[in-house]
């Protein structure tokens, strides 16, 4: 690696804690350099260089920060992306980008106007089972694709702590959270869809936000994609159903990593991003001789540090970023 990217994230919660700092500091293209903390200071204990702001305007103000996570909530990132760019930063934004199209439209124009890149953290492009998914579909052992059905499926029935996701403020509610990675990783597939339908609801007791949304989305080649995601799944469904003109595939959600950074597992750990035993997606297809063929598909490594490789890669050598900031648009305009 080149001279590494020095980082600053903008909050130390659930997501700079698991999805962010554990890259930052391993991966070589990155520097974490800095935290935004207004209140307890919580990232100087597990990182002891760490340099702790209490506002943004100083972070953003520091010259020595190349590149700003924003992983606040979600209707913060139109306002804190633009802080950050217009003091001439790069952008790492959580998913959802921000909550319209409108919003990330303007974005993507100052940072044209300042010369700086903005990019948009849909890790789980890089899942394991997703992986396994797109290299099956690429196999043509289904033949054509004619329906996918992807979930995203919990079980929480109580009502969350974090406001900003249980206050009915833009771009809160599980569509926004868990509903746009579902339809990103079909996007990654198939492309942009030509015609969609949807429905979202609340059915947890005193929820004032959707915690259930389902969409149909049709693509090209007269592919069908069915995208479901609920709190109130108590035995979780398959994540990933694929079918095709000449076979199946079935696959459980169990992409590892999260669970082993919340464990506290090391990236660089060998056995990081690997699926535990027996979770193994099955394959079932028609050979030449219309014989029936069962196969045990075991899931790539997942990598969500592929996507930290990314962003060092376009900010240093400007190659392209795989989560096109096209897509992102037209991903807006289904969750809106």
């Amino acid at each position: 690696m080149e001279k590494p990217i020095v980082s600053a994230m903008l909050a130390y919660g659930m997501s700079g804690k698991v999805f962010h700092a554990p890259f930052l500091e391993t991966n070589k293209g990155f520097d974490l350099y800095a935290v935004l903390e207004r209140n307890e200071k919580k990232a100087i204990k597990d990182y002891q260089n760490i340099k702790s702001y209490d506002s943004i305007s100083d972070l953003v103000a520091d010259d020595k920060i190349e590149l700003v996570v924003v992983n606040t909530p979600n209707d913060t990132h139109f306002e804190y992306t633009k802080l950050a760019l217009e003091a001439n930063k790069h952008v790492l934004i959580e998913k959802p980008a921000t909550t319209t199209p409108e919003e990330f439209t303007a974005l993507l124009a100052l940072a044209k106007k300042v010369n700086r890149k903005v990019f948009v953290y849909h890790n789980r492009r890089w899942s394991s089972d997703i992986m396994a998914a797109k290299q099956i579909i690429k196999s043509k052992k289904l033949g054509d694709v004619v329906e996918m059905h992807l979930r995203f499926d919990r079980y929480r029935p109580a009502i969350g702590v974090k406001y900003f996701k249980e206050t009915p403020i833009p771009s809160s509610g599980i569509w926004y959270d868990l509903g746009s990675h579902l339809i990103d990783q079909a996007i990654s597939i198939f492309g942009k869809p030509i015609s969609h339908f949807g429905t979202k609801n609340s059915y947890r007791e005193n929820s004032q936000v959707d915690d259930f949304g389902f969409m149909y989305l049709l693509f090209p080649n007269k592919v069908n994609v069915f995208i479901t995601t609920s709190l109130l799944i108590s035995d979780p469904q398959p994540g990933i159903i694929l079918h095709g003109t000449k076979g199946s595939f079935i696959k459980e959600f169990c992409d590892e990593q999260e669970n082993q950074l919340i464990d506290g597992m090391s990236p660089l750990h060998p056995e990081f991003g690997l699926e535990k035993p027996n979770k193994e997606g099955k394959l079932t297809y028609y050979n030449e001789n219309q014989e029936q063929i069962i196969e045990n598909i075991p899931s790539l490594k997942g990598n969500f540090n592929a996507l930290f490789d990314e962003v060092y890669q376009s900010i240093r050598n400007n190659k392209e970023f795989s989560v096109d900031n096209q897509d992102i648009i037209a991903q807006l305009k289904l969750l809106v």
